[in-house]
């Protein structure tokens, strides 16, 4: 099956989700002693999104391993069981419902937070090496020493692009007024280009797109197919504005109680399963360019001059940056 139809396919489709979900969310992951050895994984995404193919691969990376001895268990999207989506995934980990998920962290972690500084990055390879080193390494000290998890590293959530219903978008000038569906780390972003900013989850928000309650949206064209806001926006702006990675986020106890090799493993798949979503999404970005324009919408590529009035409009934000954060964590960004 072609990737485009794979973007475009149901969020069920393939996921084995019936075949015993109410089972997966009543156990517990941490299932130490039974044979095989059972993982549940589980995101906020249809299934053929690379965060989900992602968790394909450490399942399979593992099964290749240990055959038999372990079993993988996934849940693609929580959403479509009656949970929250990353809100909930958090505390499922958390407790040890599921041994593993991925989700977006944007506030409330300092090294994330500096991460998703608007224009911060110039390039996919400039942001996938901090997110490599030292700036994602203190991201997940600090996540972990706040919550019930290990952190084996990030999935690319990637650049994040505005789409709207009203108007080509230009300039900052041309988002005034309109409503604009962000996550609550680039408030002060959408502010600043004179939008209104509106948080609330993007699956709450689709019915607000389709109707003109809400003008437009941000995400990585992937998610934008992926999850539909691109069948009602028809301006499409490449505006790179933001990057964002997931964390990915295993029980602690379940991980801490496994042996050495069995960490180990488990750490391996998952960087396997990294430099697999990434070429995933890489290509997801350009294809789902192609979905959006065959849907009729329109990709407005900023020149140069362009988005330097973009990156002059959220200038205020690095000064607020620079009273917030240690000198040593905005080194960490190049700051």
């Amino acid at each position: 099956m072609l990737r485009r139809q794979f973007l475009q396919a149901s969020a069920l489709a393939g996921t084995g989700i019936a075949a015993g979900t109410a089972g997966l969310l009543s156990a517990r992951a941490q299932q130490i002693e039974t044979n095989p050895r059972r993982i549940i994984m589980g995101g906020y995404g249809p299934s053929t999104t690379s965060f989900s193919r992602g968790l394909d691969r450490i399942g399979e990376l593992l099964a290749a391993r240990f055959g038999d001895d372990v079993e993988s268990r996934y849940i693609y999207n929580v959403s479509d069981v009656g949970y929250a989506g990353a809100p909930d995934l958090h505390w499922m980990v958390g407790s040890g419902i599921l041994t593993l998920a991925y989700a977006t962290m944007s506030t409330g972690i300092p090294e994330l937070e500096v991460a998703a500084l608007p224009f911060l990055f110039t390039s996919t390879d400039e942001a996938r090496t901090a997110m490599d080193g030292a700036l994602g390494a203190g991201a997940i000290e600090r996540i972990e020493a706040e919550n019930n998890y290990r952190v084996l590293g990030f999935f690319e959530n990637g650049f994040r692009h505005v789409s709207n219903d009203i108007r080509p978008v230009h300039t900052p000038a041309d988002l005034a007024g309109l409503s604009i569906r962000c996550l609550g780390v680039q408030n002060r972003t959408f502010e600043l280009l004179g939008a209104e900013p509106v948080n609330m989850p993007l699956g709450n928000a689709i019915p607000l797109l389709e109707d003109g309650t809400i003008d437009g949206q941000e995400n990585p064209f992937e998610n934008t197919v992926s999850y539909g806001p691109y069948r009602s926006q028809r301006y499409h702006t490449a505006t790179f504005h933001s990057y964002l990675s997931r964390p990915i986020f295993v029980h602690r106890q379940t991980y801490d109680s496994w042996s050495a090799e069995w960490r180990n493993a488990l750490r391996d798949a998952v960087q396997q399963a990294i430099a697999y979503q990434r070429e995933l999404h890489d290509r997801a970005e350009i294809e789902s360019q192609d979905i959006i324009r065959e849907a009729g919408g329109e990709i407005v590529e900023l020149t140069a001059a362009e988005r330097e009035l973009f990156v002059d409009a959220v200038a205020p934000i690095y000064t607020d940056a620079r009273a917030n954060y240690s000198a040593e964590l905005l080194a960490l960004a190049g700051l």
